[in-house]
């Protein structure tokens, strides 16, 4: 009978093809999580994860199940902190000199309409991003957040209303302090024409429509606003803001992006 240390591990035998390999490990594994939530403590969601490590050239292969392992001994709350944590942790049981993790959740916010009052759910793309090498943690957090954006020339060459669409403005920034989730989404809907929200009446309709016309943006005043408020908060290091509007008056987006790094300079 074979026994448990009989068992070879193929993957810890030798390559002789010379070939290094950047990233291997799993993609798209889904697994719940609990993320820190300003208003209620923590929220549980689902996350789907992409965890990879490098494969020196003289290894075969690398040990799958050790990324779900390290999955499921961090199913509790999920923060910035402890991704860290993770990230050595995946280096560290795959005995690698460098590894990336991404973390990509649906993020729930209850939003109060501005004349109504009614409160409705509104959704957010969330990614945390880690880069581990030689057992040091860079991380970045990633939102997604739609908005309204009102054309200025429309607006202003035309005599009844002006165009305007919905926008994703996207802000991936590295931390040097705590920031709540809310607070970036905060910052970048407070740059809009104007924000979005779940449900509202026809007082609240009246209300967004009115306030998008008084404060029109193109999409290059849209990321230049955002990277503003990011520049005069110092618990920003380092961000990327995009912008991509999806025109109602043509069959192809607008977009910029503006990328800085503040420990650089």
């Amino acid at each position: 009978m074979t026994t448990t240390t009989e068992i070879a591990d193929v993957q810890s035998s030798a390559d002789t093809r010379q070939i290094a390999i950047n990233k291997v490990g799993i993609k798209d594994i889904r697994h719940p999580v609990r993320v820190k939530d300003r208003s209620d403590g923590e929220q549980h969601t689902i996350a789907t994860f992409n965890m990879y490590v490098n494969l020196p050239h003289n290894f075969k292969g690398t040990h799958m199940s050790r990324f779900v392992e390290i999955l499921n001994s961090h199913e509790k709350e999920i923060s910035i902190d402890n991704f860290k944590v993770m990230l050595r942790e995946m280096a560290v049981k795959l005995e690698a000199e460098s590894g990336h993790i991404e973390m990509n959740f649906p993020y729930f916010i209850n939003k109060t309409a501005p004349v109504s009052g009614v409160q409705s759910l509104l959704d957010y793309d969330v990614t945390f991003i880690g880069e581990v090498h030689n057992g040091e943690p860079i991380t970045y957090i990633k939102v997604q957040v739609p908005v309204t954006s009102l054309c200025p020339c429309s607006k202003k060459i035309s005599d009844r209303g002006a165009h305007n669409q919905r926008s994703h403005v996207t802000v991936q920034v590295r931390t040097c302090g705590f920031v709540w989730l809310e607070e970036i989404i905060d910052l970048v809907e407070s740059q809009a024409s104007c924000e979005l929200y779940g449900l509202l009446k026809r007082p609240d309709e009246k209300f967004v429509t009115e306030r998008a016309y008084d404060n029109p943006k193109f999409v290059e005043d849209m990321v230049r606003d955002v990277a503003g408020m990011l520049d005069r908060d110092d618990r920003f290091c380092a961000y990327i803001v995009e912008s991509e509007n999806f025109e109602s008056i043509h069959n192809h987006s607008a977009y910029a992006l503006i990328e800085r790094d503040k420990e650089a300079e």
